[in-house]
């Protein structure tokens, strides 16, 4: 049947799929296959589709030197794998976060139904948690329920980086995934980073190994402890500062410092951008995240950073983008801006 793959030299192969296994894009269900002297990757949903125009495959290919094409292409299903679908006769839904594999059910049996086929099927998947609350509180942590394995703790990979979290215990959304790329490579070696809303790490570290020095913040005192694991895990620990405290406590401590600040924090950034103002060095790009309506999901961040920055900077907005849907009629979107002091 036909698929999205990435079509590549079989010299480049290795590589490439390297690079898609460890952003968990590749389809398992599918063989990788050799036809007419190419090599096809299949990709998985998160792989095929994006709500932006550059999607995640682009994303994450776009630094290597190698010549492929997204296409879609006959490729053959693995004769031995055994998916969930297979045991239940239906497409489950799920988000896959290390082994971890992550459900959204309000029938119990139903959740339960969907564990044993997970964990009887192939997949390389050890627990599975059901979402048994939203978001909720200062630190974004919701409630779990493990229907099956051993708890909540995760190691999750992504674009060469591990992360060790509990996720009943701190916040993290693999669906970011490829904006974190993206965010990412747009640093220059030496820079330095502030990330006001840090968590365990997943822009932090990745700046690190990119060469950037770092600082990261978060009210949440386990997810510091994480981040300083993660930090010792990649490497990073030497150019990592983890501060467990409230950015806006912490921000005089860094006036003028940042050529570069993350503000993660959808809802409420605009709350905290007289800190990140404070942050700010001569030359200074802010990566803002937001939730708006779709009548016009850019225009309030940027208003909201205009009255916080023109007195000192001008402000210029450098990208709009749309990182996801997240709820009807409302966009999870993000717009990196530069200060340039007067």
């Amino acid at each position: 049947m036909d698929v999205p793959c990435v079509r590549v030299r079989p010299e480049h192969g290795e590589t490439v799929r390297s690079r898609l296994a460890d952003a968990d894009l590749i389809a398992d269900e599918f063989e990788i296959t050799v036809e007419d002297g190419w090599l096809y990757v299949p990709l998985d949903d998160s792989g095929s589709s994006s709500d932006s125009s550059e999607g995640p495959v682009d994303a994450l290919l776009s630094d290597l030197e190698v010549d492929y094409t997204l296409v879609d292409q006959g490729v053959p299903t693995r004769d031995t794998q055994t998916m969930p679908a297979d045991l239940l006769g239906f497409e489950p839904s799920y988000e896959r976060l290390g082994d971890t594999a992550l459900l959204e059910e309000d029938d119990s049996q139903r959740a339960q139904e969907i564990a044993d086929a997970i964990l009887a099927s192939d997949l390389p998947l050890e627990t599975v948690l059901n979402k048994a609350s939203k978001i909720k509180g200062e630190t974004r942590v919701r409630d779990w329920d493990v229907v099956a394995g051993e708890g909540t703790t995760v190691v999750h990979r992504e674009y060469g980086c591990e992360f060790a979290l509990d996720l009943a215990s701190v916040y993290f959304s693999p669906r970011l995934a490829t904006e974190r790329h993206r965010v990412v490579e747009q640093a220059s070696e030496g820079e330095r980073v502030f990330d006001m809303f840090a968590g365990v790490g997943p822009f932090v570290i990745p700046f690190a190994r990119h060469g950037a020095e770092c600082v990261g913040v978060d009210v949440n005192e386990v997810a510091i402890e994480y981040l300083r694991e993660n930090a010792d895990r990649n490497g990073v620990a030497d150019r990592v500062t983890a501060i467990d405290a409230d950015v806006r406590e912490v921000a005089p401590d860094y006036e003028g410092w940042a050529d570069r600040i993350v503000m993660n924090l959808p809802h409420s950034a605009d709350t905290f951008l007289e800190s990140a103002v404070t942050i700010a060095g001569h030359d200074c790009v802010i990566h803002y995240y937001d939730i708006q309506h779709e009548d016009d999901p850019f225009g309030p961040g940027e208003r909201a950073i205009r009255a916080a920055a023109e007195s000192e900077y001008e402000v210029s907005v450098e990208t709009q983008r749309v990182v996801r849907s997240y709820a009807p009629h409302e966009l999870n979107v993000c717009l990196d801006v530069r200060l340039e002091r007067r």
